[in-house]
């Protein structure tokens, strides 16, 4: 019995061994794939995933081993979990809506997988050579299987996306422990949804949802060593150079080139989600040959925020990118759906506003200017304030060029008065000038 025993602890501690060693291949390779993406495509790093989620599945259903924390299928463990987890690392090199790919995919192929299951069914069939039947059953419940899983996995990377997301408000900074944490909630909560399958189709025992549960907490805890080593080790040289916080370096490793160039060639600034300067060029001279052709006013307004440097030198980039996407929203929000806004660079952004006069532009950009200033707060509670310079046509002109070049003058003169305030016509506006004094 003693030598039983001291055989059954052999065997728990070099399972434990492989299961580590499998953690470590399976999430090394998956990474490097992600990694050098721009040179091997996207689609192999996405393949590799689809191909992997059957053995997950086929694994999970049939092949268990015993860890001395219990029963435990590395397909459960060691494969889904580090696709979760590989998932969340997709979403901080890309983008939510090329996390949606591999998963709308996922789904879809395996309701084709049950579709054709049924259908083979009907099929007369001959015995193989070895006398081995095909399984049509356990194909079937394997289908059934892989479709519960995928729903679960859509619920799982929304749920671990939105979680690394919040847990920043808390950890700021800290993007490992967000990493660990937003995986191993994600993965608790999915044992309980995953191991609900496999005792309704294969009445597995209590034993195989608690020894499933420490495999998948200890996954993560491995995969997330193995993200911080990449983190550290992955872009060293940028490290040595950089004296920034390791978010910022965490940043820059994770630009989202692919969704940036997408938004770009639609027009769009990738950073705040508004038009870019490539389609204010476009469109302003339609909008203002449009309106001469009317006899209607046009106006436009350049908007700058005030000591944005400050922010990114202060903060840092990432705090600096997040400012910039607030105050575009707050623009943007404060805009009549007519309007058209862009970012024309940096901390610019320029306001095309059809068929308004210039005391309109003039007091809707006062309107703007009070609702930045009460709205947008930096980290250590001071205000975040704009400087706004407006230019109205035919008065000031009836090209996009001059308009813009006689705005951007009444702006600078905005920043030479003290900032926070609108430069028109007539110089800084009676409505600036009371709040400013007051």
């Amino acid at each position: 019995m003693a030598c039983s025993g001291i055989g059954d602890v052999t065997v728990q501690i070099s399972n434990l061994g492989l299961f580590c060693l499998e953690a470590v291949i399976y999430f090394s390779v998956m990474t490097g794939f992600l990694h050098f993406r721009r040179q091997l495509g996207l689609g192999v790093f996405l393949a590799a995933l689809g191909v992997m989620h059957f053995m997950e599945t086929y694994l999970a259903a049939v092949f268990y081993v015993e860890l001395p924390f219990g029963l435990v299928s590395p397909g459960s463990s060691i494969f889904f979990a580090g696709k979760l987890m590989l998932i969340l690392l997709l979403y901080m090199k890309e983008d939510a809506a090329t996390v949606r790919q591999p998963i709308y995919g996922l789904f879809l192929g395996n309701l084709l997988t049950v579709g054709i299951a049924q259908i083979l069914q009907a099929h007369p069939v001959v015995t193989l050579p070895g006398g081995r039947p095909a399984d049509m059953g356990f194909l079937s419940e394997m289908g059934w299987l892989m479709i519960w899983g995928t729903a679960l996995l859509y619920v799982d990377a929304i749920g671990i996306i939105l979680i690394y997301e919040r847990l920043s408000r808390i950890f700021r900074g800290l993007t490992v422990l967000r990493f660990a944490l937003a995986g191993a909630i994600v993965l608790s909560f999915d044992q309980v949804g995953f191991y609900a399958a496999l005792h309704f189709l294969f009445d597995a025992p209590p034993a195989v949802f608690f020894g499933g549960w420490y495999a998948k907490l200890l996954a993560v805890l491995l995969y997330s060593i193995m993200f911080a080593t990449y983190l550290k080790f992955g872009q060293m040289p940028r490290m040595v150079r950089s004296s920034r916080q390791i978010g910022d370096i965490f940043n820059d490793l994770t630009f989202r080139e692919r969704y940036q160039a997408l938004l770009e060639s639609s027009g769009m600034d990738g950073l705040t989600g508004v038009y870019g300067r490539s389609r204010l060029e476009k469109d302003a001279p339609a909008l203002i040959d449009e309106s001469l052709k009317q006899r209607k006013s046009l106006s436009l307004m350049i908007i700058d925020a005030d000591w944005f440097k400050e922010v990114n030198d202060l903060f840092g980039h990432l705090e600096g990118d997040d400012t910039l996407r607030q105050l575009a929203a707050r623009l943007k929000a404060g805009c009549r759906p007519r309007d058209h806004l862009s970012r024309f660079g940096g901390e610019e952004f320029v306001l095309v506003l059809p068929d308004t006069d210039h005391a309109q532009a003039v007091e809707l950009a006062e309107a703007l200017r009070a609702s930045v200033c009460h709205s947008l707060r930096r980290p250590d509670g001071q205000a975040i304030t704009v400087s706004i310079g407006v230019a109205t046509a035919p008065e000031d002109g009836e090209a996009f060029d001059i308009l813009l070049g006689t705005a951007d003058e009444r702006l600078y003169q905005a920043k030479n008065d003290g900032r926070d305030n609108v430069h028109g016509r007539h110089g800084r506006s009676v409505l600036g000038s009371r709040q400013a004094g007051a």
